[in-house]
């Protein structure tokens, strides 16, 4: 049975730092490229960050570029997310997915994910 649990979230002021984890279980983590994606209300849900399945690589939207950082810890099936900086407009419910295609761009598109866990939910206060 396929498992991604995330946690971490919370309230955090404008300027502060989060970190978000996500714990797979039932499939071969280290084969399996790994995103973040959120959800604001009354929004679409929005690509956040991905990594490869050995961690070389990773993608980042716009807007988190320089503030977040996402990482792998293929030992303990464990995926990452520092959010520094953080602002009012990364309000929003987090997710993590799975995604087994070959790693490439396509890993920003949330159709390619076979797995995704049920989210975190992520406040900033200004």
């Amino acid at each position: 049975q396929v498992q991604l649990v995330e946690s971490g979230g919370g309230l955090a002021q404008a300027g502060g730092s989060l970190r978000l984890s996500c714990v797979a279980s039932g499939f071969t983590f280290n084969l399996y490229n790994m995103g973040w994606f959120r959800q604001a209300p009354g929004k679409e849900r929005e690509f956040v960050a991905s990594i490869s399945p050995g961690g070389r690589s990773t993608y980042y939207r716009d807007s988190v570029e320089g503030r977040f950082t996402i990482s792998r810890d293929n030992a303990n099936n464990r995926l990452s997310l520092q959010m520094n900086s953080l602002k009012p407009g990364d309000t929003a419910v987090y997710y993590c997915a799975a995604d087994r295609a070959v790693w490439s761009v396509r890993s920003m598109n949330a159709s390619r994910y076979d797995y995704w866990g049920q989210g975190t939910r992520v406040t900033v206060s200004s």
